[in-house]
């Protein structure tokens, strides 16, 4: 059995899309992750998307002519050995035996990537944006977006990369919804709804594309206020239910969940909620 223990004190709370996503899949799920911040150890799918996240960032930041796959693939050793010394855990997660073969698929993804784009013909306006701000109806939101691009005509591109399997197109409302959340965000911190937002999918080469006008993320801003008194009700009462569906197969917390006959933590109380 697994231990389960908090890895910090709760700050006030906010959604991002993958809170967001918790809360929708699962409010129990939510609040062993927002709440509790009970410890979840790293896959090895989530460290090779924060490694070449990461490069990718490093990438963007070059003068335009060294924006080439060998110089992206060169960074890939000292980005591991990076990340390796702010958490030693990952030695264990990608030991030395596998790790050429992890190497490998992360210049598999950084290939992917060049093949979708040529990022000599561009400069990003940013990489890597935090934002966070309070939602006219009251909604705390946070995230970072991977990358803004601004055409010389003005047009706003916001664009996200994957490095996981693309959804079928009826599993793809997580995809979707990630989308119009930053979209809704982008819109209300600077006044103007992006001309288009693009998940690059870099395993399969393949992209999502969304061009959202103001009804929609209206309505979508919408939806949220509603996420959001639920995540609050539960709060304050701490109710939290199990939603057992067919992804509990990959939960962690299985073995404290009392839809399986487990005893979740004692609920540390309402941390409240982000101020802007």
């Amino acid at each position: 059995m697994p231990a389960h223990h908090s890895t910090g004190k709760a700050r006030p709370l906010a959604l991002s899309p993958s809170r967001a996503g918790d809360y929708r899949q699962c409010p129990l799920l939510y609040r062993f992750r927002s709440i509790d911040k009970l410890y979840e150890p790293s896959t090895v799918a989530q460290v090779k998307g924060t490694l070449v996240h990461a490069v990718l960032e490093q990438m963007h930041s070059w003068p335009r002519e060294e924006r080439t796959l060998p110089p992206a693939v060169k960074r890939l050793k000292p980005t591991w050995a990076e990340m390796r010394e702010k958490d030693p855990q990952l030695d264990e997660l990608v030991p030395e035996e596998d790790m050429l073969g992890f190497l490998v698929e992360c210049r598999e993804l950084l290939k992917g990537y060049f093949r979708m784009e040529n990022p000599q013909g561009f400069d990003a306006d940013s990489t890597e944006r935090y934002v966070h701000m309070v939602l006219p109806n009251g909604v705390p939101v946070r995230g970072f977006i991977d990358r803004v691009d601004v055409a010389p005509t003005g047009e706003v591109r916001v664009v996200d990369y994957k490095t996981g399997k693309k959804p079928p197109r009826r599993f793809s409302e997580q995809a979707f919804f990630q989308m119009r959340f930053y979209a809704l965000v982008y819109w209300r911190l600077f006044g103007r709804i992006p001309d288009q937002l693009r998940l690059m999918y870099l395993k399969v080469i393949d992209s999502l594309y969304l061009t959202p006008g103001p009804q929609e993320l209206e309505y979508f801003e919408r939806d949220l206020g509603r996420l959001w008194a639920g995540v609050v009700a539960d709060g304050e009462a701490g109710t939290f239910r199990p939603k057992t569906s067919k992804l509990c197969g990959w939960c962690s917390f299985q073995d404290i969940c009392p839809a399986f006959g487990g005893t979740p933590p004692e609920y540390p109380g309402w941390p409240g909620a982000a101020e802007s």
